[in-house]
């Protein structure tokens, strides 16, 4: 059955568990629209209404290593974290969708088959909960939901993962994006008598590279477009800021996620980053800020010396990649223009004048030979004798760090209000997922090898296609989820093991707290 949308719409279609469901049913508050667009109902491809309200019955103990015991589970991809018993009324059984062939990542039907059956929200809420029992993490972080029709809802928020999903197929928003966490509900922060009652608390730092931002300076692409060569200024600014995010900060929970066209985004997770204020946020954003300037500014690169120590590790994290990525296979200098532009960054005249005559003597001299020849020409006599040697090689080093460093969006940084686009969404513009980066394997990710949402829906018809009796018993003993069937399953296993990870030391930092021997943040 292609592309086929499973009649379980919601994980309760069995009498599934649930254990992050609210404790009283869902109030009508939770149902509206709270922002200044009103919205009507957006019912499922399928016609399928809204599930019924879930009870929550008192918590139980879990431990940590349950939580991510997937053969636990009842309900394919989606209970949440803790082990309260709650049972959910079943929905009537719906009529199965079939998509067209033809069927594209931007038609609606592709978009809810995806939420239904291949988005993580067990795990998101995991992630944002920070931990096993639902908390304010959770229910007082900001959603914000563009639709199919481009309009953009703000300030939703959900007290449990099981709420979210069934808003989000409700909606079937393109994308959504993801926002602090308030001081109260944002959906009612309009009826708070004080203002100053609703400010937002915390959220992740977060860091955003775009190659947009080095178009000046990428030869093979321009925009929107990305080719391998090019991803190479990610994966070099992916070294450069997690390298100092963790040594120069201490930060051990830092998540990349590639963007699904053409940058990643990096979220630092550790609680003393969501807790700090803008003054701090602008301060780490302006400790890694080094590019400075337009296109049409002239030099970028201004850095004191001797060196700051995070500039010169930066240095030898880079010289390699500017051998390889910028002079063989960006080739910056090969024409005769931003030739010129590499002459105005050196220290000497006389030596601007000797590299230009023998560069205007050899067209399409490549741009690694005439990165050679200023150290050639400086030795041989082609500069003057007042050119100093150390002069020379800070200018150099200066233009190694224009063509290498990270370049960010540092006003993406410096805001604890500002919301960015969440993990796993979908792109509209490629339909690639936007999957985490593993930063250990960084120089092995391709962000053109990242599945598309319709080749995961084939990758699902395949599985279940060439699954025999015997592969089908096996795969009901072990509850084989839909994600696990399809190339998204590396990433998102990626996820699991970052989000069991924060949730440890979330859990040791309060016990510690709690003993009043913590750390202050």
């Amino acid at each position: 059955m292609p592309h086929s949308i499973s009649s379980e719409a919601s994980p309760g279609a069995d009498d599934s568990i649930l254990p992050d469901a609210p404790a009283e049913p869902l109030s009508p508050r939770q149902d509206e629209d709270s922002s200044n667009q009103p919205v009507e109902p957006i019912a499922a491809p399928n016609g399928s209404a809204a599930m019924d309200p879930v009870l929550r019955a008192p918590n139980d103990e879990i431990k940590l290593e349950d939580l991510f015991n997937d053969e636990d589970d009842e309900d394919e991809e989606f209970p949440s974290s803790s082990a309260t018993d709650v049972k959910v009324a079943s929905s009537p059984p719906q009529e199965p969708i079939q998509l067209a062939p033809s069927a594209k990542y931007t038609d609606p039907e592709v978009m809810y088959a995806f939420y239904q059956r291949l988005f993580p929200f067990r795990y998101l809420f995991q992630w944002l909960n920070h931990s096993l029992k639902p908390s304010n993490d959770f229910g007082h972080r900001e959603f914000a939901f563009t639709l199919q029709n481009d309009a953009y809802l703000r300030y939703q928020a959900f007290p449990t993962a099981d709420l979210l999903r069934k808003e989000i197929l409700r909606l079937n928003p393109s994308r959504f994006e993801i926002g602090p966490v308030y001081t109260a509900n944002p959906r009612d922060r309009k009826t708070l008598r004080k203002s100053t009652a609703f400010r937002p608390l915390a959220k992740e730092l977060v860091f955003d590279i775009d190659l947009t931002d080095y178009d000046e300076i990428r030869t093979c692409c321009t925009k929107a477009n990305i080719c391998h060569k090019c991803w190479q200024f990610v994966t070099m600014a992916i070294k450069v800021v997690d390298t100092a995010l963790r040594d120069d900060f201490g930060f051990e929970h830092v998540m990349w996620v590639y963007s699904g066209r053409r940058g990643a985004h990096a979220w630092v997770c550790d609680k003393r980053a969501r807790q700090m204020d803008d003054s701090r946020r602008k301060a780490i954003a302006g400790y890694l800020e080094l590019i400075k300037g337009g296109a049409q500014s002239g030099k970028k690169v201004n850095v004191k010396r001797p060196l700051h120590p995070h500039i010169a590790r930066s240095l030898d994290l880079l010289k390699d990649h500017f051998q390889s990525d910028i002079l063989r296979d960006q080739d910056p200098w090969l024409e005769p223009s931003p030739a010129e532009k590499l002459l105005s960054l050196l220290p000497d005249k006389t030596l601007n004048d000797s590299l230009r005559k023998k560069w205007d003597s050899a067209p399409h001299r490549s741009s690694a030979n005439k990165w050679a020849d200023i150290d050639a020409l400086a030795k041989t006599g082609g500069a003057s004798h007042t050119l100093d040697g150390k002069a020379l090689l800070e200018a150099k080093q200066d233009i190694v760090l224009e063509y290498t460093y990270p370049r960010l969006d540092v006003e993406v940084s410096k805001k604890l209000i500002h919301l960015l686009k969440s993990p796993f969404v979908v792109h509209p513009g490629t339909g690639r997922v936007c999957v985490p980066i593993d930063v250990k394997d960084v120089e092995m990710f391709d962000p053109l090898g990242v599945p598309t949402v319709t080749e995961l829906l084939g990758e699902i018809d395949k599985w279940d296609s060439t699954t025999n009796r015997k592969d089908e018993d096996e795969e009901a003993e072990r509850k084989i989820q839909d994600w696990e069937k399809t190339s998204l399953k590396p990433y998102i296993e990626y996820f699991k093991s970052f989000v069991a990870g924060l949730l440890r030391d979330e859990k040791g930092v309060k016990r510690e707290r709690d003993d009043g021997d913590g750390m202050e943040f």
